[in-house]
C-alpha cells in the first residue's frame, strides 16, 4: 500500500498561498513562529485545496530519521504507550480528549496537527515526553529527538477515558466504534480505482485541524486537507459518540486529472469465511468476518442483501441507483457461538451505514471483493462511484453521515435476510450427473412474523444463466425463522448471478437477497 502524507504537500501550499505562509513554514520546520496561531476556517481549508489541485503534485519522502526507520513492528507497539497526562484537552474539563500515533513502521509521513480555538490554528508538536517508551526500544531512542510529527490520532470522549471513540492513522483511513467499543472495519476519505487492472491509488490526509470542545457540547469538529496525485480535498467532520457514532462529512473535491473509478465514501473490511462461503476455511473458528454483507436502500426504497464472499479473484459488483438512500457493509451476525472468538470478538465488530445529503445524481454502489488467504488482510471495499465524468478544473460536493454501531439507524420495514448457506444440491444418495448447488436463505421480521404453513407465501427466484429447481418457501420448525431453498444446475467458468425475495398477494414480504456464485472455481467444489 503506497501511503502518502504531510511535508511536501504542506511547502507545496505555501509556494501557491493558499494558506498563510508563516504557518505553514513553522509546521514543516517546528519554528516557533506561529505560536500565536494564525487564522482558520472552512472557506480558507477549500481554497487552500482548490489552488493545491492547480499544482504539480509531489510525493513526500520518508520523513523516519535511521533509529526509526530500522524499527520492526514489534519494536513500533513499544513505541506506541502514549502518555494519557500528555492528551490533547487533558484533565476532563471537557468533553473530548485527543491522544496521538508515534510515526515509524508503515508511517513513515507525518499529518501535521492543528488545535484551533476561536478561530486560530496552533501546531501541535511532538516530544519523546508525551511516549512511554518500553524497554525492547528504550535504549535506542536518541538524547536529542527532533519534532517528528505524529503518524496519527484518537479521539475518546469523556464517556469512556480509557477506550478510543474513533482515530485516524494511515493514508486517508479512519475507524470509529459504537457501544461494544471495538474496532472493525474502516472508511476512508477517498478511494481511487480500487479494483481496477493497474494500482490502486490512496490519498492521504495531510492535515488536520482538530476544533476545541466547549465544556457542554456532545460532537466534536475537525478539519483535514486530502491530497494525491490525482486529486485534492477539504473535509470537515462533526462526531457526536453514542451507542451509535454519527460522523456527519462534508467535502469539497478538486481532480488534478481525470478519474476512471472515483470512490465516495469508502469503506474496508476484512470477509475470510462464513456460513455460506468456505472456499478458505481451515480454522476452528466457523466463521471469521468483520461484515457479513452488503446492504443498500435505493431511491426507490427498495432494500437490497448482497451477502459477502472470499473469491478466488477480485470481483467487481455495481448496483446502479440516483441519489441512493443508503448503504454500508454491516455485521449481521451477532451470536458468539457462531465464531468461537474470544480475542477478536467478531461478533461485537460496528457495522457503517453511509446515509448520502444532498444530490449525488446517478452512478453504483460498487462492491469489490478481493482473495484473501487470512483475516489480516482488508478484502472488501464498497463505495458510490458518480457516473458522471470526474475531470480536472471541477469542483465536486459530497455530503453524507457515517454511522458506526451494532444495527444501522435505518432498518427495512420488510423481513432481513438471517443467514445464507451453500452447499451440495440434488437429494441425497441420487447420482448426480450434472454440478448441483443448493442455496438456503432464512429470513425473519416484517410481516413474515406470525406467519405459518398456511399462508401462502411465494419465493421469487432468478437466475442469470443456468437452472433452478425445486424452489419452496416455508416456516423453519422450533423458529421464527422462514426459509427459502432451491437447487442451481449451470455449467462452465461464468458466474451466475442469483435474486431472491418473498412475496404474497400483497406484494414484498422481504428484502431483495443478491448472490453471485462462480461454479468451479479452483477451491470451490461443484
Amino acid at each position: 500500500m503506497k501511503r502518502r502524507e504531510l511535508l511536501t504537500g504542506l511547502l507545496g501550499l505555501a509556494a501557491c498561498g493558499a494558506l498563510p505562509m508563516p504557518l505553514v513554514h513553522a509546521a514543516a520546520t517546528g519554528s516557533s513562529a506561529a505560536t500565536d496561531g494564525q487564522p482558520f476556517s472552512r472557506g480558507q481549508l477549500r481554497e487552500a485545496a482548490q489552488r493545491l489541485a492547480q499544482e504539480p503534485y509531489v510525493a513526500p519522502g520518508d520523513a523516519r530519521p535511521a533509529w526509526l526507520a530500522t524499527m520492526d513492528y514489534d519494536d513500533y507497539q513499544a513505541l506506541n504507550n502514549f502518555r494519557k497526562d500528555h492528551s490533547l484537552w487533558a484533565g476532563g474539563q471537557l468533553p473530548f480528549q485527543a491522544r496521538f500515533f508515534h510515526l515509524g513502521l508503515y508511517f513513515h509521513h507525518p499529518a501535521h496537527l492543528y488545535e484551533v480555538i476561536d478561530g486560530m490554528a496552533r501546531p501541535l508538536h511532538f516530544s519523546p515526553e508525551m511516549f512511554i517508551y518500553g524497554p525492547r526500544v528504550r535504549d535506542r531512542i536518541p538524547e536529542q529527538v527532533d519534532d517528528l510529527g505524529f503518524a496519527g490520532f484518537r479521539v475518546n470522549s469523556r464517556a469512556d477515558w480509557d477506550r478510543d471513540m474513533f482515530s485516524f492513522l494511515g493514508a486517508s483511513y479512519f475507524r470509529a466504534v459504537g457501544a461494544s467499543k471495538q474496532y472493525g472495519l474502516s472508511a476512508r476519505g477517498l478511494a481511487i480505482d480500487t479494483g481496477m487492472a493497474r494500482p490502486e491509488e490512496f490519498p492521504a490526509f495531510r492535515s488536520f485541524w482538530l476544533e476545541r470542545p466547549a465544556p457542554d457540547v456532545s460532537a466534536l469538529t475537525l478539519h483535514a486537507l486530502l491530497d494525491s496525485p490525482s486529486i485534492t480535498g477539504a473535509y470537515t467532520f462533526v462526531v457526536t459518540p453514542g451507542d451509535v457514532t454519527v460522523m456527519q462529512v462534508e467535502t469539497h473535491l478538486f481532480p488534478r486529472k481525470a478519474i476512471e473509478r472515483l470512490g465516495i465514501a469508502p469503506m474496508t473490511s476484512m470477509f475470510q469465511h462464513g456460513e455460506n462461503d468456505r472456499r478458505v476455511a481451515d480454522d476452528f473458528r466457523p466463521e471469521i468476518h468483520d461484515s457479513d454483507g452488503l446492504a443498500l436502500r435505493t431511491h426507490a426504497d427498495e432494500w437490497i442483501w448482497r451477502p459477502l464472499l472470499n473469491p478466488h479473484y477480485i470481483r467487481v459488483n455495481s448496483f446502479l441507483d440516483e441519489n441512493p438512500r443508503g448503504f454500508g457493509l454491516l455485521q449481521r451476525d451477532r451470536d458468539f457461538l457462531h465464531y468461537q472468538d474470544d480475542v477478536a470478538f467478531y461478533h461485537k465488530r460496528p457495522s457503517l451505514w453511509a446515509e448520502p445529503l444532498g444530490d449525488w445524481g446517478r452512478g453504483a454502489v460498487q462492491l469489490v471483493e478481493i482473495p484473501t488467504p487470512d483475516e489480516t488482510f482488508d478484502n472488501i471495499v464498497a463505495f458510490w462511484n458518480p457516473a458522471e465524468p470526474v475531470l480536472p478544473g471541477r469542483e465536486l460536493r459530497f455530503n453524507y453521515k457515517l454511522y458506526w454501531g451494532a444495527q444501522p439507524p435505518f432498518q427495512p420495514t420488510v423481513a432481513q435476510v438471517i443467514a445464507t448457506r451453500v452447499g451440495v444440491g440434488g437429494m441425497p444418495g441420487q447420482k448426480k450427473t450434472v454440478p448441483i448447488r443448493k442455496f438456503v436463505i432464512d429470513f425473519a421480521g416484517g410481516r413474515l412474523d406470525g406467519r405459518n404453513r398456511e399462508t401462502k407465501i411465494e419465493a421469487v427466484v432468478s437466475a442469470s444463466r443456468g437452472e433452478l429447481r425445486d424452489i419452496v418457501a416455508r416456516p423453519l420448525a422450533e423458529s421464527a425463522l422462514w426459509r427459502c431453498h432451491f437447487d442451481l444446475v449451470a455449467s462452465g467458468n461464468e458466474p451466475v448471478d442469483l435474486r431472491c425475495y418473498l412475496r404474497d398477494a400483497e406484494g414484498a414480504l422481504s428484502e431483495t437477497w443478491l448472490y453471485q456464485w462462480s461454479p468451479l472455481s479452483p477451491l470451490s467444489p461443484v
